[in-house]
């Protein structure tokens, strides 16, 4: 069993020995004298917890936690102190010491804050183990393509990430604008600040002020504390406003000024907040249409838009997708824990025929839907969905079928507005409502072609609007 290493420093060799004795059945304890000694064993050893005497010749405990502090890796810091030294270490955990105990020490009290701070540090190494994990989730060579249009996406990051430069992801539905975000992010000097996404999307309006600004206490009915907004979260970090298309010009106003000023005001306050965010922005609409319909705030499109990045639809770069397949296939297998599996080349064939109205979210999704589905290690042709097997996703597909007397006009139609009422509902988060109104008709005229189309099942049962926060999708 590991043994925590914990670093007692005070210049009386009657306090060290002390400290020693209490702790050494439980933790491998190392001494020092001065705080230049205890600074040296820090680098030199890797130690969880420091009990730290305030009085010290030389270099005061104040000044050996401020040198801590501005380690990459730090230890959590203990304080020892005097009754009536308390006031000066009340101030030291301003400065970021965990905690302090008082001499004469008691010693069930400083055994439980050790083991609290011994817990906290593993936690905090915990963190850091995640936060390297995820940064190396998300470079540059975990993003799949090697076709020239996504080449020049990375291109395009790589030069972008490195500065606070605001940018703005375009792309339809599925294609990965916030895998793009979190590789800006965590390739940038930013990558151990927060990286907060917000999908604008999902919130109502009435709400989205609140999510992204905060209020303070009173500010409104039920508002009984105050309440930090996403920029706040996000401060020396990230924030990725997803779908920011669809924010009222209303909220839009009060985003360029925080970009324009970097403040805001929280609901109900008078104080201006001052925060160091990058903001990158993601759309699926057509903000240039946005700004035509005055629903989208053409000075803001200006500011975000300082750089553009525009990621091509699945059925522009398939040479891609034999890639990605594999990439999912080798990570859907691990993460299920199952046996290997692979595609046949007729079924991958099929892969490559269909247009992915979906994007690589749907490419995914079918890729999971095989191997959870199919009996064998060979995934043939019929472990795939049937309508890519019918090729109605597929146009090209369909009309040389026509053409050679294999399909009728009539169902070659069907087909076509198959594939064109998935793609609007994938594009509306399956929200009948906007799908109609994307396609240029009611709903109730797509409610009967999904029946008539024998949707119904695929699409279930949705609310006219959405019923909450959509969190975690990927784009």
């Amino acid at each position: 069993m590991e043994t925590h290493r914990i670093l007692v420093v005070d210049d009386e060799p009657s306090v060290r020995e002390s400290l020693r004795m209490v702790l050494k059945d439980q933790y491998h304890v190392i001494q020092a004298k001065s705080g230049d000694e205890a600074l040296e064993r820090i680098d030199a050893e890797h130690v969880e917890v420091v009990l730290l005497d305030i009085i010290m010749p030389g270099m005061d405990g104040l000044e050996v936690l401020e040198r801590i502090k501005q380690r990459a890796t730090t230890p959590q810091v203990i304080m020892l102190t005097a009754t009536k030294t308390v006031k000066t270490a009340v101030n030291a955990m301003k400065l970021g010491a965990f905690d302090y105990v008082t001499k004469p020490f008691d010693v069930e009290e400083l055994l439980l804050i050790v083991d609290r701070a011994v817990q906290s540090a593993a936690l905090a190494r915990e963190v850091e183990a995640l936060r390297s994990e995820v940064g190396i989730r998300y470079k540059f060579d975990n993003i799949i393509g090697n076709s020239r249009k996504i080449q020049a996406v990375l291109g395009t990051v790589s030069m972008v990430a490195p500065l606070k430069t605001t940018v703005l992801i375009t792309g339809e539905s599925g294609t990965g604008k916030e895998l793009i975000a979190r590789a800006i992010h965590y390739n940038s000097p930013r990558l151990n600040g927060p990286l907060v996404t917000l999908n604008c999307a999902a919130i109502p309006e009435s709400l989205l002020e609140n999510e992204l600004f905060g209020h303070e206490r009173g500010a409104f009915t039920d508002a009984y504390t105050k309440q930090l907004g996403q920029f706040e979260n996000a401060n020396d970090g990230t924030l990725f406003l997803d779908e920011i298309g669809d924010m009222q010009p209303s909220t839009q106003a009060k985003i360029l000024r925080v970009l324009e000023q970097g403040e805001f005001l929280r609901i109900g306050g008078t104080q201006a907040i001052n925060v160091d965010v990058r903001v990158i922005a993601a759309t699926s609409r057509d903000l240039h249409q946005g700004m035509r319909d005055g629903t989208f705030r053409s000075d803001l499109y200006y500011r975000l838009n300082v750089v553009a990045i525009h990621l091509p639809p699945l059925r522009e770069r398939k040479e891609d997708i034999p890639l990605l397949v594999q990439h999912f296939l080798t990570t859907k297998i691990a993460e299920l824990a199952i046996s290997e599996k692979r595609f046949s080349s007729e079924a991958l064939d099929l892969l490559q025929q269909y247009s992915w109205p979906g994007n690589v979210r749907e490419l995914d999704n079918v890729v999971e839907r095989s191997l959870v589905l199919s009996t064998g290690n060979l995934m043939v042709a019929e472990d795939l969905p049937q309508y890519l097997v019918s090729n109605d996703g597929n146009p090209q597909a369909v009309q040389q079928a026509v053409l050679r007397g294999e399909t009728r006009l009539s169902d070659a139609v069907d087909q076509f507005e198959l594939a064109l009422i998935r793609k609007a509902l994938a594009e509306t988060q399956y929200n009948q409502t906007r799908a109609a109104a994307l396609l240029g008709t009611t709903r109730r005229i797509l409610k009967y072609k999904i029946d008539k189309l024998g949707l119904t099942d695929e699409v279930g049962s949705v609310d006219e609007e959405p019923a909450g926060a959509v969190q975690g999708t990927r784009h």
